[in-house]
């Protein structure tokens, strides 16, 4: 039996430059690959609020939205022999907050639907950015996944 576990979100953030949704992709230090902010849930937690925290740590950037991906990672982590299910939020980045990384990153990027998934180490990654990039930019969100603020 594998077992199957669900401790960590991922988020991505979309931004309009120059005309162009560009998505946030940063390269981790731990692992050397580029990709969008995760990070594990704490105790007494929501998943969304998991999403929020994540963002501001990893890049500094506070938010004033928050959509539910619709979507879930899903992947096998052989070193635990788990099946790891990570639902994704999605944030529009839409002020001029500058992006502060923090120590998990060494570097960051706006990237193109293309320029992403060259960049991106993992078929599931790939998979997302398509999926955000359907719908949440060439679509327009239900309001259903928006995310009401939580206290």
């Amino acid at each position: 039996m594998i077992p199957i576990r669900s401790i960590a979100v991922s988020a991505v953030l979309l931004s309009k430059q120059n005309g162009q949704f560009k998505i946030l992709l940063m390269k981790r230090v731990k692992g050397n690959f580029w990709s969008h902010i995760s990070g594990h849930i704490e105790q007494n937690e929501t998943a969304a609020q998991t999403a929020i925290r994540e963002i501001e740590e990893e890049t500094g950037i506070y938010i004033s939205e928050l959509y539910s991906a619709d979507y879930l990672e899903q992947f096998y982590e052989p070193n635990m022999n788990v099946i790891e299910m990570v639902p994704v939020f999605m944030a529009y980045y839409l002020s001029e907050q500058p992006v502060i990384l923090n120590d998990e990153h060494s570097e960051y990027g706006w990237f193109s639907l293309d320029e992403a998934c060259l960049k991106a180490e993992f078929s599931g990654q790939r998979q997302l950015y398509a999926h955000i990039w359907g719908n949440f930019v060439r679509h327009q969100p239900s309001a259903h996944l928006k995310i009401k603020k939580q206290h």
